[in-house]
């Protein structure tokens, strides 16, 4: 599921540095991603998973970093093997 988060981050997280690069506990935000991105992210984490985020979930930390992306989907039932 991580490297799958990493490749939807890296083509809509819209980041200045390379997301393979940071640790699954950097912030995403302070490397450079907009709020805008973040829904771009979202939506595609959504298609991607076949998931919905729930209002309660639409959180900056739900969506700052690798590790908070993966609990969110894990959260929604997403397995690790996706």
């Amino acid at each position: 599921m991580t490297d799958t988060i990493r490749e939807i981050i890296e083509a809509h997280g819209r980041l200045p540095v390379d997301v393979q690069t940071l640790p699954d506990d950097a912030n995403l935000y302070q490397a450079g991603m907009t709020s805008h991105a973040s829904v771009n992210l979202m939506l595609a984490l959504e298609d991607r998973f076949d998931v919905e985020f729930p209002d309660e979930m639409l959180t900056r930390t739900a969506f700052e970093s690798v590790g908070s992306i993966r609990a969110a989907l894990t959260t929604l039932g997403v397995e690790e093997t996706s």
